[in-house]
């Protein structure tokens, strides 16, 4: 099974896909929001093209676990992308993957300006990559 993770943000969306085993996630690109309809187009597009059956989007939680509004957008969004791409949709907490994503963007030596250019993308890699990763996964 083939998925993808998206990593929303309010101008950048990183994206990331699995390999066809539903094992292994790789970055693919960031995408510039444009438009709420350019946006579930570009989506649509990207699952066809690339054959994906599901998509994993990061829910940011509160630390709490609770879900403020910015989960609250996610979950909607979400559900537009499922009716318009007619495609299974999945959340992944997502707490702290920005972090980690800088982090390992600082580790591997990489210079600030940079880093802001691919932190999205990182970020959907770490999401893809949990949600593989656990127990619950679609099959």
């Amino acid at each position: 099974m083939k998925f993808m993770a998206l990593d929303m943000g309010d101008v950048r969306v990183g994206v990331a896909t699995s390999d066809i085993t539903g094992t292994l996630a790789g970055a693919l690109e960031t995408y510039y929001r444009v438009s709420e309809d350019k946006d579930l187009e570009h989506f649509a597009k990207l699952i066809k093209d690339y054959g994906i059956e599901a998509v994993v989007i990061g829910l940011p939680l509160n630390m709490d676990g609770s879900k403020g509004e910015r989960a609250l957008l996610a979950e909607e969004w979400g559900a537009k992308l499922e009716e318009y791409a007619k495609v299974k949709v999945v959340y992944q907490d997502e707490r702290l993957t920005t972090v980690s994503s800088e982090r390992v963007l600082i580790e591997s030596g990489m210079r600030r300006e940079k880093r802001k250019k691919v932190i999205d993308r990182v970020a959907a890699v770490i999401i893809l990559q949990t949600y593989l990763d656990s127990p619950r996964k679609l099959r």
